[in-house]
């Protein structure tokens, strides 16, 4: 081994802990946004190698700088461009774009090698074949897949389980036309045409299984996929034999297979009941009236403003409501309102509150919310009982106590125990149901008053109440 080459093995090595530093930093709010930097400095520093090889092994011809050089520009022009314009509500479909880029440029790597060793007389080992199959199946499913579950989180496909007539016969079909496209692959009967029909079906398929789930299940799915996108990336750093991207796939695919299995265990459902669809209602249908006849009580900005200024304890809690009306920032000026009087606040977040993972820690620390107050649900569930009043901006079937219950489709899902408060404060504009498609019988609880606002007008309102008691 040459001294070349061994410097370009240490900085692959220090790349590869950064991955892993990084990665475990972004398990804190606090230390998050030094993660994302020491794993982009990572792979930066794994990229310049790589260009480095290329160079050395003479490899690298003047269309090749051209084209690399013209897709980095475009590419960080893009990013720059998203991360300035996409606001942080559309950022759920933004994270399926990224799942479905990742997970179709893994597929096209893997073709590409397809197409090159076709022209050369070596016949690929039996790794480097069953990877790349590997590499275009679940690339190909994660690119469609992804594609359509940002067009469900965009309202650009129905929200609620479509199924296709025969679909699941078709998917079936088209697993084992797969699965015989592959062994012909591997066994060295067909090449690149072959490893396009298994493209062909992969990207059907990933239409076909995505379709039938329903929005409820869209935090636990895009987790899936991003798992999917980080395998696809492996199998690639495999059929390349880089180990740089062989670490940042795998580390992607288990981090993002931990937290499907989390979320999934958060709703109480299997994840195989999860890609069967069905479940979570949409958009679809109108919202049913809560408890027929049960009183339903309302309250004035004016009277929550008054509870809130007085209370010693208060738990806000976000759903999809505060994301949807860009409320963030009005919650935290509320939050920092009633901690200058005196008030010990937190923040109460279910971990499939919005419509990815960790959606609400993203909203409420652009708008710095401090990290030490936002809590999870094991975390803030046991505090509920000491509470004053537990503020819900917008979340509906995370806290809903009819999960307690048998018979009903949240039932077993761990909820916020927010009816536990002393009182309870729901801001919503009406008594529609969640994406379960059931009521809330939080909203018939004696201790809870509606007020029926858009959140960031009512949370806006409640601001200036609670102001007008502090003056």
């Amino acid at each position: 081994m040459t001294t070349f080459d061994t410097v370009v093995h240490l900085v692959y090595l220090a790349a590869a802990t950064c991955f892993v530093l990084g990665l475990h930093l972004m398990n804190s709010p606090g230390t998050a946004l030094r993660g994302n930097r020491l794993s982009a400095a990572g792979m930066a520093a794994a990229v310049i190698a790589t260009g480095a090889v290329l160079v050395h092994d003479h490899r690298m011809t003047a269309w090749a700088v051209a084209a690399l050089t013209a897709g980095a520009a475009a590419g960080a022009v893009a990013g720059l461009v998203t991360a300035r314009r996409v606001p942080m509500t559309a950022m759920p479909q933004l994270v399926s774009l990224f799942n479905a880029v990742g997970g179709g440029a893994a597929a096209l790597i893997a073709l590409g090698d397809a197409v090159q060793r076709s022209h050369e007389a070596a016949t690929p080992g039996v790794q480097t074949t069953v990877t790349t199959v590997l590499d275009v199946l679940i690339g190909g499913v994660t690119l469609s897949g992804s594609l359509v579950a940002s067009g469900k989180l965009a309202g650009l496909v129905p929200g609620r389980p479509v199924t296709v007539p025969g679909g699941r016969w078709a998917t079936v079909l088209l697993a084992l036309t797969a699965a015989g496209l592959a062994g012909f692959f591997v066994a060295g009967r067909t090449g690149a045409l072959g490893l396009s029909g298994i493209a062909a079906a992969a990207l059907v398929a990933g239409v076909l299984l995505t379709l039938p789930i329903g929005g409820a299940d869209m935090p636990v799915v895009i987790s899936l996929l991003n798992a999917c996108t980080g395998t696809a990336v492996a199998m690639a750093g495999f059929v390349l034999e880089s180990s740089p991207l062989i670490i940042a796939g795998a580390l992607v695919g288990a981090a993002g297979a931990i937290l499907t299995k989390l979320m999934a265990d958060a709703m109480n459902r299997s994840i195989g009941a999860i890609i069967a669809g069905g479940y979570g209602t949409g958009d679809s249908g109108p919202a049913a009236a809560v408890g027929a006849g049960a009183p339903v009580r309302s309250i004035t900005a004016e009277d929550a403003g008054l509870q809130l200024a007085y209370a010693h304890k208060v738990v806000i809690v976000p759903g999809y409501g505060l994301a949807a009306a860009q409320a963030q920032h009005e919650t935290v000026a509320l939050a920092r309102a009633l901690t200058e009087r005196g008030v010990q606040v937190s923040y109460g977040i279910h971990p499939v509150a919005g419509r990815m993972p960790g959606h609400m820690n993203v909203l409420l620390a652009e708008a710095d919310a401090p990290y030490e107050q936002l809590k999870d649900l094991d975390e803030i569930n046991p505090e509920f009982p000491g509470t004053d009043v537990a503020l819900v901006v917008g979340a509906n079937d995370v806290t809903n106590p009819a999960a307690r219950r048998p018979g009903n489709p949240v039932s077993g899902m761990p909820i916020l125990d927010v009816d536990k408060a002393r009182t309870v404060i729901v801001i919503k504009r009406s008594l529609g149901h969640g994406y379960a498609g059931i009521d809330n019988e939080l909203y018939t609880r004696p201790g809870t008053a509606m007020l029926f606002a858009d959140a960031k007008k009512g949370l806006a309102d409640l601001l200036a109440g609670v102001r007008a008691y502090a003056a």
